[in-house]
Order: C-alpha cells, then structure tokens, then sequence
C-alpha cells in the first residue's frame, strides 16, 4: 500500500512537470477526526477505483469552511483533487441516512406519531458531548450490567430484536460487531465492550439473547447482549434517540450504534447501516487512543 501511495505521489510530481491538468475523483467515507487548525480531516475511505484502495488517512481541506458541523461519524461524499504533487478535498457534502427497516420514510414519521399508539418517541436525546446516563439491564447470561461499570473504557452499543427477518438490517449491525471481535480482541473486555440492547425484551429474554449471541459467536465477557423491564428498554431508547414501531409482528425501527468514551460521554452517534464494519472499526480504535481516566460522568 505505501509504495502505491508513493507511485502515486511520484505520477502527481511527474504530472505537474509535464503540465497535466488535475485529476479528480468522487469520494465518500466516514469522518474519524476533525482538525480545524491545520484544515484537515482523518477519513476512513471507500475504495476510490483505479486510484486507491480502502484505507484511513489524513486529508487536507481545500476550503476551511467546509469543516463547519463535522464531527466524528459523519458520513461525507467529497472530491479529491490531485493536482501535482498537492491533493486535497474540496465539495464536502454530508451523506444523510434515510431508510428504516419497513418503510424509507418511516424514520421522518416515527418521531412525530411514536407517542400515539405505544411506540418509543424521541424527546430530549443526548448530543454529542454530554454523559450518558447510567442505566442496568440484564446480559445472556443473567448478570446484572450497568453502564458505569465500564468507567474508563469505550462502550459500542447498538440496537436490535433478534427476530429481525431482513439481512441489510439487524443482521448487518450484529455482523459488524462479530467482525470487530477478531480486530479487537486484545482489547474486547478490557479497554472496549461491545453491547446490544434488545427493544423487543417481552421476547427477548436473556436465554433468547443467548442463542442470539451463539449465532454470531459472542464473546459474553466483552459483547454484552442487553434485556430488561418493557420500562427499562424504552427508557434508554428514549434518551438515546432510538425510535421503533410494532408492525404485524415485525419492527419499524431507526439505527443507531453509539459510541460512549472512557469518561461516559457519548462521542459517536453513528445513524443507518452505511457503513462498513473496517470504517466502524477506525472510528473506534481512534476513540480508543484518547487519554483513558478512570471517572464516569454517568448520571442518573
């Protein structure tokens, strides 16, 4: 990889000297890291074909401006330009998630009419910043779980019920963590937990969620396979922003996977199912290189 990169760079030198115009290429990948001080983003990209292949790395900004609201998680499609020996990116556009399990548009109509037949609404979620609440639930194996147990470590949590029907959904977002366990696993219980919160616990109940995990080979002392109280559930999906709908036996429901650093504030609200588990797995390993303080700011 380093000596494409290099034969890349060494084409730009020989370009510029030759008088060739600039290259440019559609882009698209997921933001790791904001740098408004030196104008530049650390991007976990897709492939860009017959250019580069999929990779994490620094890119400068052409125009300073366009780094107004990107935080880590966002979704962009951008140009590189490679103009000699110079590259950068300019035409910074944020790719927004739209489509929910059942209905694409169910996502923008779940937040207004949630509330009205017994459904989780979102009202006062958490920004990205502040603490996440504390909250207890119950893992596969019965053991009580709490968030601020895991003080000063990063805590991954998605969302799921396990008999979700379709593969781009539930299945995806469970994968991506399944794939996580071998990139992480000298860090999965240790200094990363990953958890997934049922909101269908009336099913799902901890031996349900057990033979959920032995599907994807979850490890039970760092991928924790949360339950609990009807109460309890929609509780935490309320503050966390997680809306869901019964449907004929099935859920209408919004996707999320957050992302709570070593001192329990949420740093990472990634929506949808765009994403790949090599860009989640960036994202993470760039929260875990953050100074680690044994404090949670959990509150109640």
């Amino acid at each position: 990889m380093i000596q494409r990169l290099l034969l890349v760079m060494m084409a730009g030198v020989f370009a510029a000297s030759h008088g060739w115009a600039a290259q440019r290429y559609a882009a698209k990948g997921l933001v790791l890291k904001v740098d408004k001080t030196h104008s530049s983003l650390l991007i976990s990209c897709e492939e860009i074909p017959d250019y580069m292949e999929a990779m994490a790395m620094p890119f400068t900004v052409h125009n300073a401006k366009e780094l107004d609201g990107l935080i880590p998680g966002t979704m962009i499609e951008f140009t590189l330009v490679v103009d000699g020996n110079l590259s950068y990116v300019e035409g910074i556009r944020i790719h927004r998630y739209e489509g929910v399990e059942q209905d694409p548009l169910g996502a923008r109509r779940l937040k207004l009419i949630a509330g009205i037949a017994g459904g989780t609404k979102s009202g006062g979620e958490l920004r990205v910043g502040e603490p996440v609440p504390d909250f207890s639930l119950v893992d596969q194996n019965r053991r009580n779980v709490t968030l601020a147990q895991f003080s000063g470590k990063v805590v991954a949590i998605t969302f799921t019920y396990t008999h979700c029907a379709l593969p781009n959904f539930c299945f995806r977002i469970a994968n991506n963590f399944r794939q996580l366990q071998k990139r992480f696993s000298s860090q999965l219980g240790r200094d990363l937990v990953f958890m997934t919160i049922t909101f269908d616990p009336v099913h799902d109940t901890p031996e349900v969620m057990a033979k959920y995990g032995k599907t994807w080979n979850a490890d039970p002392n760092g991928w924790r396979l949360l339950t609990g109280s009807l109460s309890d559930v929609e509780d935490i999906c309320n503050r966390m922003g997680i809306s869901y709908w019964p449907d004929e036996g099935l859920m209408t429901h919004s996707l999320h996977t957050i992302v709570v650093d070593q001192h329990g504030n949420l740093v990472v609200d990634l929506e949808g199912n765009e994403f790949s588990a090599v860009q989640l797995g960036d994202l993470l390993d760039q929260v875990l290189r953050r100074p680690s303080e044994r404090t949670f700011n959990a509150s109640r």
